[in-house]
């Protein structure tokens, strides 16, 4: 009777430490992004934009899809991360692995493209056009409109691209409108005024006809008189440092992420060949 041959499980050599950490890191992005995706799907179903396709002409500049993509890309990476960590599943690792490499690379080609082209302006006409979409539009997408409101107020504390005369592109506030009795033609949103010490209420009648010839106060006084395009650029020339540590720091983490993924990927085949 021939001898019959036995194999022995030897002890996994895959790094508890390694898998869960991948595992455990990518649950929180995948919860994240799932909170994120959930966000913008159901501002596009409050505004009824799953029945409606023909409203989707802005849709680069609409929050709720931003949100959405957002929140779709990184709850994809946060899956397949952390079920190809607990399944040690090889080809989950690996697309994961390559997700994030090319991440990576799009991410340092806009970095670099960005600086090359800051001196030509580029970047400044994105903002530009944005912008205008976002004032001619103001009014017809509530994303949008508390958007601006926020940049204005909030972030940036300015009015319009170049100023607060640029909200005369916006048929609500637009001068001519007058005639059709609007009473916000030749006013701003209130987004545009400054913050008054202790006001527990904000004024909304506060940008009110303040473009008007003859206005009785000072301009400077009630709103903000700096286009957003240069508190932007301002912004952008002193938070520099931080802006660039923070990518830096993200795209490390990328690069980690890779890494734990391929190691992890080299030590379950190692173990696998051992098995047979």
């Amino acid at each position: 009777m021939p001898a019959v041959r036995k194999y022995r499980r030897e002890t996994s050599e895959i790094s508890c430490c390694l898998k869960y950490l991948l595992f455990t890191s990518n649950v929180f992005i995948f919860v994240a992004a799932l909170m994120v995706l959930s966000v913008g799907i159901w501002a596009w179903s409050e505004k009824d934009m799953f029945r409606n396709i023909a409203k989707l002409s802005f849709i680069a500049l609409d929050p709720a899809f931003v949100l959405i993509i957002l929140g779709g890309i990184t709850f994809l990476l946060g899956f397949m991360g952390s079920v190809g960590a607990l399944r040690e599943n090889t080809c989950l690792l690996a697309a994961y692995a390559i997700f994030l490499s090319i991440l990576l690379i799009a991410e340092i080609g806009f970095c670099a493209l960005a600086f090359v082209l800051k001196d030509k302006g580029w970047i400044k006409d994105q903002a530009t056009e944005g912008l205008k979409a976002f004032i001619r539009h103001y009014r017809e997408d509530a994303d949008q409109q508390n958007l601006i409101d926020w940049i204005q107020e909030d972030w940036l504390q300015c009015c319009g691209i170049d100023g607060p005369k640029d909200w005369d592109s916006n048929n609500y506030f637009n001068c001519s409108s007058i005639a059709i009795g609007s009473r916000e033609a030749c006013g701003v949103p209130f987004s545009c005024c400054r913050r008054r010490p202790q006001e527990l209420i904000k004024n909304k009648q506060c940008g009110y006809d303040v473009r008007k010839e003859g206005y009785a106060m000072e301009l400077s006084k009630i709103i903000y008189e700096k286009g957003c395009v240069q508190a932007g650029e301002e912004w952008m020339e002193h938070n520099l440092i931080i802006i660039s540590t923070a990518v830096i720091v993200v795209m490390f983490f990328q690069i980690l992420g890779i890494c734990f993924a391929q190691n992890l990927r080299a030590d379950i085949y190692s173990q696998k060949s051992k098995w047979h």
